[in-house]
């Protein structure tokens, strides 16, 4: 059982997710609980780091926002102990959760989950700190923003677990964000694959790295609420879900950037020489196009995060010898929306509709890219919301 920030955000909350433990106890469960920070308090431990240094240390950097869950551990331990569990808090260090060196977005290598394993036979409830591991240097590591889904996931993994449930402020997994489409459908059944995809172009209900280890380890996941007492979305394998809709979900990023590089050389070599100091410089690409013009020149467009936007500028800048180009146009007014869904390879027609359907809103797509399940396109960040909408109606998800 694995509980966000908002779950754990004061001490009634923390009373009530030792509630929710002791009733799973009582029904003879064996259960491991990972914990997140309370609210607010990673952004107050990260803002403190930056305050004092911009430039700060990673490792004293993972030695400070590491206490928000070592917190957490031990109060959500003392309150299951109040109401008659015996519980037990456990670092990441402790278990271990061994990871690579990458302070501040640490992978996990690792999990001795024996002792663990021991311990809930007997009885007892270990209350583990998620976000966190050791280093191969023996210093605490924190796996970046998110990773106390990976945390949970992969303890799951390691104690071969029969189900990993999330809980959090919502109560499952949408069709797409309820707040932009109120006929937003809760899906009863999700698969890896399509939530992966989800995860990826911007529904943030699970992180991407821990839905990837979900699927890698076959751990059955179901995501709930903290607070009420609902049926949750579970991710399963493709195979469980018998009647593959054409379309599951759409989500949607306003977090990008689209930057042009205008009248490149069209020669063999020339993408390597403009993606590969962004590679270098961590800027991550994502949707690319190429428009190739008749005078032996070429433009090379693609998108960004948009906070990696004045970094790629400076990066192309600085290679513009190399690579030629005759300028940068950018622009970060703009939204990526995708539509997933398994059924695709099996139904033709999928962007079709959502060509058709955007540009009978009048909308122009910018970028397209595609994957077997799922098909993105770019467009002006002004038409997000409509474009939800109209999307989510003419793939028939709206709810009756």
């Amino acid at each position: 059982m694995k509980f966000g920030g908002t779950s754990v955000a004061d001490l009634d909350r923390i009373r009530n997710v030792a509630a929710r433990v002791k009733r799973e106890t009582d029904a003879g469960h064996e259960v491991a609980v990972v914990v997140s920070a309370m609210a607010g308090v990673t952004n107050q431990l990260v803002g403190w780091c930056q305050s004092l240094s911009p430039l700060h240390d990673a490792r004293e950097y993972d030695a400070v926002v590491a206490t928000g869950e070592q917190v957490t551990a031990g109060l959500t331990a003392i309150a299951l102990q109040e109401i008659g569990v015996d519980a037990r808090s456990w670092q990441g260090w402790q278990v271990p959760f061994a990871t690579d060196g990458a302070h501040g977005k640490a992978r996990i290598a690792a999990i001795e989950g024996a002792e663990l394993i021991r311990r809930m036979q007997m009885g007892q409830v270990p209350v583990v700190t998620g976000f966190q591991g050791i280093g191969p240097d023996n210093r605490v590591t924190t796996l970046g923003r998110g990773g106390s889904d990976t945390s949970a996931v992969a303890l799951a993994a390691a104690l071969r677990a029969d189900r990993c449930d999330i809980f959090t402020d919502v109560d499952g997994i949408y069709t797409t964000d309820p707040r932009i489409v109120a006929k937003a459908r809760k899906l009863d059944k999700i698969a890896y694959e399509e939530m992966l995809e989800l995860a990826s172009v911007g529904a943030k209900v699970l992180q991407t790295r821990s839905v990837e280890f979900a699927m890698k380890a076959r751990v059955r996941v179901q995501v709930l609420s903290s607070f009420e007492d609902l049926p949750g979305s579970l991710l399963v394998d493709e195979d469980e879900i018998v009647e593959k809709e054409m379309v599951s979900g759409i989500a949607y990023s306003r977090d990008e950037a689209k930057l042009t590089v205008r009248r490149v050389p069209d020669r063999p070599g020339i993408a390597a020489a403009i993606f590969g100091p962004l590679a270098a410089a961590g800027v991550n690409v994502d949707m690319i196009v190429q428009n190739i013009s008749a005078d032996g020149m070429t433009d090379m467009t693609f998108t960004l995060g948009r906070t990696d936007l004045p970094r790629a500028r400076r990066v192309l800048d600085d290679n513009r010898g190399t690579i030629g180009f005759s300028e940068l146009v950018a622009d970060a007014d703009v939204a990526k929306i995708s539509v997933v869904g398994v059924g695709m390879r099996s139904h033709a027609g999928v962007a079709n509709t959502m060509f058709r359907t955007l540009a009978e809103k009048g909308i122009n797509i910018q970028v397209i890219s595609t994957s077997e399940i799922k098909v993105s396109v770019l467009i002006g960040a002004e038409y997000t919301e409509l474009a939800v909408r109209a999307l989510h109606t003419a793939y028939g998800l709206d709810a009756a």
